[in-house]
């Protein structure tokens, strides 16, 4: 599967029954939360941290919505145990500005409108920056594969697209 991928099971030693304490890095802060073993990463970041850009789609692990980077990689956080994801590096959509500074990315999929009703832009941004991160220079199919884990009811996909190939640009240029 291109795009985001699947969070896998792991072994989580069995904490529980009841909330049990889970350390995190979000957005580069250092978190804990007490939470039950079977919440999703995508419940903590929105009900428990109150990051509600990342949002909740098909709650199936299909249409990308709720798209964050784990040390760098694209998941399906509707999908992924918190638990699983202790000590792990975490980043949202809300991370990405700096210091009241737009992400290249955010910036370009404004400028080329790279949205319509904006439900499925966080995962869209976030898998355009772990393509990013890893190709500066992507040709256009390689951000058409790198992306086909985000759904837009919308059919916004060819400013997407451009948006991407822009943001690309801009960040091959220095920011």
């Amino acid at each position: 599967m291109a795009g985001a991928k699947k969070a896998g099971r792991k072994n989580h030693g069995w904490r529980g029954p009841g909330k049990t304490p889970v350390r995190l890095t979000v957005n580069g802060r250092e978190q804990e939360v007490m939470i039950e073993p079977r919440r999703t990463l995508l419940d903590l970041l929105r009900k428990d941290l109150g990051l509600r850009g990342t949002k909740k789609g098909c709650d199936e692990g299909t249409c990308g919505a709720c798209t964050v980077l784990v040390e760098g990689r694209p998941i399906y956080s509707c999908l992924a145990l918190a638990i699983d994801y202790e000590g792990k590096s975490i980043e949202t959509i809300e991370g990405l500005e700096s210091d009241g500074q737009l992400h290249p990315i955010q910036q370009a999929f404004i400028e080329e409108d790279g949205f319509q009703c904006g439900f499925c832009t966080p995962g869209q941004v976030l898998s355009a920056k772990a393509l990013l991160d890893k190709n500066p220079s992507p040709r256009p199919e390689e951000v058409q594969e790198a992306m086909a884990g985000n759904l837009c009811r919308c059919g916004a996909y060819p400013k997407i697209l451009k948006a991407t190939l822009r943001a690309a640009e801009r960040i091959r240029q220095g920011g």
